[in-house]
């Protein structure tokens, strides 16, 4: 006994309304192999539930990415019994966004408002180009943020001084960079953990485990990259700001002839006089100069000590 179901038969104008895929394209498919021949009834050609399910299967494996060759692969793989649930699965693992942020809208004038209320439309399409701002379709004034966090950095460095271009150049700087950790990271694990998944079509069980791995390794690449950062971070934020402004401080004096237990001790130099000598010498000079004029000083009065004692033999 049939069901319902079973019994179901489309023609080909049918079938393009039900999948969205036009008569010509259906066509197209079918000549290629990667849909299955019409079953011939008289002078009609007549198609069923495999060819819509497999139409579908078809736009969404396009949808993530996937050419038709490759398609074609997965398809007869499965038809071969090997399983393309699991591998859908695992392609879904991958396919999630790797951030827990969520997009948000932001017309024109709440982004010109969040920078200061300055109308720039180049930094809007700067930004647009490097995909901050995602263009609504239909609206010309609305924009999808996909990461409010990397906005809200951009509105604080601009609140702080940094000018818009700045910005968004070093954003450029920093995609390329981390795009290269990120290969990187692909490369170590593909090569010690996903190897053994990359020589055949995996089968439900094997890309079941290869999705699990990756829900297991989908944090590390995110925590190497924060305690790497920090470490960095904590190794040259001092030295960068002391290469900067350390110069308003006096230098350690040279250490004295005798041996002492004393410490010497930075003395706090007025700006304005460290500004004069930065202008007169230069800033990489400064502290060469400050110790220079310390010097001379405490020779000056060391020989106006000696000529101002009393002379024994006068």
């Amino acid at each position: 006994m049939t069901t319902a179901a079973e019994q179901r038969a489309y023609r080909i104008e049918d079938l393009s309304h039900l999948s969205g895929t036009t008569v010509r394209t259906i066509r197209a498919y079918t000549d290629r192999g990667l849909l299955p021949k019409p079953e011939r009834r008289g002078r009609a050609n007549v198609y069923g539930d495999t060819h819509l399910a497999r139409l579908r299967q078809i736009a969404d494996l396009l949808e993530r990415g996937y050419t038709l060759a490759s398609i074609k692969e997965l398809l007869e793989a499965w038809d071969a019994g090997t399983g393309l649930g699991g591998v859908l699965g695992l392609v879904d693992e991958v396919d999630r966004p790797w951030s827990d942020e969520t997009p948000v809208r932001m017309s024109l004038a709440e982004l010109y408002e969040a920078f200061g209320g300055t109308a720039e439309p180049s930094a809007v399409e700067d930004g647009v180009a490097l995909g901050i701002l995602e263009p609504v379709p239909g609206s010309d004034d609305e924009f999808l943020v996909p990461s409010p966090q990397e906005l809200a950095v951009a509105t604080e460095l601009h609140a702080a001084g940094v000018p818009l271009s700045a910005i968004t150049g070093h954003l450029r700087e920093l995609r390329g960079q981390v795009e290269y950790i990120s290969e990187r990271f692909l490369q170590f694990t593909t090569e010690y953990v996903f190897e053994r998944f990359l020589h055949h079509p995996p089968t439900d069980e094997e890309a079941a485990e290869a999705a699990s791995l990756v829900r297991r390794l989908r944090p590390l690449a995110q925590q190497t990259l924060d305690a790497e950062l920090a470490r960095a971070m904590r190794m040259t934020a001092s030295e960068h700001v002391r290469r900067h402004l350390g110069d308003v401080l006096l230098p350690p004096p040279p250490a004295p002839a005798t041996p002492t237990t004393e410490l010497p001790v930075p003395v706090p130099l007025p700006a304005a006089t460290v500004a004069a000598v930065r202008a007169l010498v230069g800033p990489d000079h400064v502290a060469e100069f400050v110790a220079a004029a310390a010097e001379r000083e405490i020779a000056a009065r060391r020989m106006d000590t000696l000529t101002t004692r009393p002379n024994p033999t006068g």
